[in-house]
């Protein structure tokens, strides 16, 4: 059993020295499988956005939430993220990264303390830069889906994530049209690939470190 607040003392060291950046994240890349390969190209700079990995304790164990999106016609139509979004107006990426997690999930922003972030993420299908905020808040928070955008909220175990063995593999059809050859993650009987397994698996590589 992982104590949490030694846990969260030494992550919050660890995140302070250099990072794995994308030597843990191109483990997790996704690739196109047959001759229908999605045009990933744009014309406009990528807009910056955040997410938050949110660290808390629940009876023995350290959780931290994900959110399957729900269906809509865009290209994450119905994957699993973690909470966030685009940066509004001047914020900074801290910021944008609480804001979304509280609007999301309902965790209020003043009760999360911000120890680090990961390498910064380009998400190539929608275009966006992304920063990997981590915090944690010091007990088990009340989480509230946002009817509009979440599906559900999943409950990822921390110590679930780190053997080898949870590093799976699978042919997914990504946007309801496009096939890929995708390592995923598993939680709560759903995948966690793409961007968001990429940026999980850099979190992944640290948490080995230390724990």
């Amino acid at each position: 059993m992982i104590d949490f607040e030694k846990l969260v003392h030494d992550l919050e060291q660890r995140l302070r020295k250099p990072l794995p950046g994308p030597a843990a994240q191109e483990v997790m890349r996704a690739f196109p499988v047959g001759n229908k390969i999605p045009d990933f190209t744009h014309k406009t700079p990528p807009r910056p956005g955040s997410v938050l990995i949110v660290l808390y304790p629940d009876a023995g164990r350290i959780i931290f939430p994900l959110i399957k999106r729900s269906d809509y016609s865009g290209l994450h139509s119905g994957q699993v993220s973690f909470p966030g979004g685009k940066a509004e107006g001047k914020e900074n990426y801290i910021e944008t990264a609480l804001r979304e997690c509280n609007e999301e999930i309902g965790i209020d922003k003043m009760e999360v303390r911000v120890i680090g972030k990961l390498s910064k993420f380009f998400v190539i299908p929608s275009n966006f830069i992304v920063t990997p905020v981590v915090g944690y808040v010091s007990r088990k928070p009340l989480l509230i889906a946002d009817p509009v955008e979440v599906a559900r909220i999943l409950h990822a175990d921390l110590e679930a994530i780190l053997p080898d063995t949870a590093m799976l593999k699978s042919e997914i059809i990504a946007a309801q049209t496009y096939k890929m050859q995708a390592p995923y993650f598993e939680v709560e009987n759903e995948r966690v690939w793409g961007a968001t397994a990429m940026m999980l698996n850099e979190f992944r590589t640290v948490l080995k470190e230390i724990v």
